[in-house]
């Protein structure tokens, strides 16, 4: 009687886990559907990008190749320093 009340309580968890997943992704659709905020927009993008692409890194770390994307798609998106504005303001640096 204990083994089958171990599995079942783990059954009905992984079916509240489930229920939880699809509701948090009803929450975050009508978030996204909501917002007008293009930088949230931009973000979610680069994540679902960033998930399509990862194998393209190679033996980066994890953490670079997920900034190396989001910079990406940040310049993709209109929202990069031009090369030689940066320049400029870090000359004293360079």
């Amino acid at each position: 009687m204990r083994i089958f009340s171990i599995v079942l309580l783990f059954d009905l968890k992984g079916v509240n886990l489930i229920m939880d997943i699809q509701t948090e992704k009803i929450e975050l659709a009508k978030k996204l559907l909501d917002t007008e905020n293009e930088y949230i927009i931009h973000a979610i993008r680069s994540v679902f990008k960033n998930f399509e692409t990862r194998e393209d890194w190679g033996d980066l770390p994890d953490k670079v190749a997920m900034d190396a994307e989001e910079s990406i798609a940040q310049i993709e998106s209109g929202l990069g320093i031009p090369h030689e504005k940066a320049r400029e303001t870090y000359k004293k640096w360079l």
